[in-house]
């Protein structure tokens, strides 16, 4: 199969899709692979580190015209929207359910678009999105613990406090792969952790993990309006797999925050769970409401291109590999983990969260592109 790289054009993303070590792998089982030039710079690998795994450095048009498959780590930005077509396979973050405008450039393209946060396995584990959530859920407890620099706008906290000063509040909002993560770190540095999950099976298994070192209370309206204003940073970690997150932060609460509190929504890329959330970049990370310090940088992971890569070419591969060895309807036929990853196919849409996000009609896959044998 011809698999393209893209190089990626969204404003301070560094990630590459693959790896040359990924490249290697791919190119020894006979497929060609294209890498756009410059694509792994950002990630410290060279053109001539790909050359070298087997690959082939192309142009954008090559890349993006003559591959089957094309690999990237965000969606697609309204320059490329012109590329995407009919009979292109694209694999990469989507996260549409938040991007009206995306959605129906893929739906008039006739492109089908694979979704990496949308694969899910049977026991409701999200093995592509995971990497990711841990890497954004560390960033996120730095960025909260940096930002509460008084020269930066914050309260003047350290987080982790000195003997005979009280340890800063940590609020984390939910206790997924983020939520663990943020929570971690923020343990790390010496914080007073408050998880709030709606799962009483989660919060068993993170008490199991955790032990005491965090308070774990089950999430509602009230506990979020009284945890919140207590805090010094809030983390969002809130997730419904293809979905646009629910909003569990009203204005209110971040009104009702302390001056020079901090508030980290890495829910963003699903339109984010606090009401006064909006996107933003590495260049430019916060801005403030209220007094409240607000840092929703949409792709976090990018900040950290080198582990980051590494780490996203770990998880996608096996499913590169898949769709490569055995094109797309054979490959999601035998996994059903994969098909869930197909959110668009010939015009249609197949995921119904994201058909519902947007009021748009959705199709079964299976009745798209039908999977039983013929």
């Amino acid at each position: 199969m011809k698999i393209g790289v893209a190089k990626e054009i969204k404003p301070d993303e560094y990630r590459v899709a693959l790896t040359p070590a990924g490249a290697r792998e791919l190119v020894q089982r006979g497929h060609d692979v294209a890498i756009e030039t410059g694509a792994g710079v950002g990630s410290s690998f060279a053109d001539d580190a790909y050359t070298a795994a087997g690959a082939r450095i192309a142009g954008v048009d090559d890349v993006w015209g003559d591959s089957e498959l094309l690999l990237k780590v965000k969606e697609p930005i309204a320059p490329e929207y012109e590329r995407l077509r009919e009979g292109l396979v694209l694999f990469t973050y989507l996260h549409i359910a938040a991007d009206e405008p995306l959605t129906r450039a893929l739906v008039d393209s006739g492109i089908t678009a694979v979704a990496y946060e949308t694969v899910e396995t049977p026991d409701r584990r999200l093995p592509l999105l995971a990497p990711m959530s841990e890497i954004a859920g560390r960033l996120a407890a730095q960025a909260g613990a940096y930002f509460l620099e008084k020269p930066l706008g914050g309260r003047g906290l350290l987080l982790g406090g000195v003997p005979g000063v009280a340890r800063g509040s940590v609020v984390v909002i939910g206790g997924g792969m983020v939520g663990y993560n943020a929570a971690v770190i923020a343990l790390g540095l010496g914080a007073n952790v408050t998880i709030l999950e709606r799962s009483i099976d989660r919060m068993r298994e993170l008490e199991e993990i955790l032990g005491s070192r965090a308070n774990l209370l089950m999430s509602s309206a009230l506990q979020i309006e009284e945890s919140v204003a207590e805090a010094d940073v809030v983390i969002g970690a809130v997730l419904i797999p293809g979905a646009v997150a629910p909003k569990l932060v009203t204005r209110e609460m971040v009104t009702a925050m302390k001056d020079g509190a901090v508030i980290a929504d890495v829910a963003i890329d699903q339109g984010g769970c606090v009401a006064t959330a909006r996107p933003t970049t590495h260049s430019d990370p916060v801005y403030t409401v209220d007094g409240v310090t607000h840092y929703c940088v949409a792709n976090m992971p990018g900040a950290v291109p080198v582990t980051s890569t590494k780490a996203l070419t770990n998880a996608t591969l096996p499913y590169v590999e898949a769709i490569a060895n055995n094109g797309l309807r054979e490959a999601i036929a035998q996994d059903p983990a994969l098909a869930l990853g197909v959110n668009v196919v010939d015009g249609k849409i197949t995921y119904e969260a994201v058909a519902d996000a947007h009021g748009l009609e959705y199709s079964p896959l299976d009745d798209v592109l039908p999977l039983a044998p013929v």
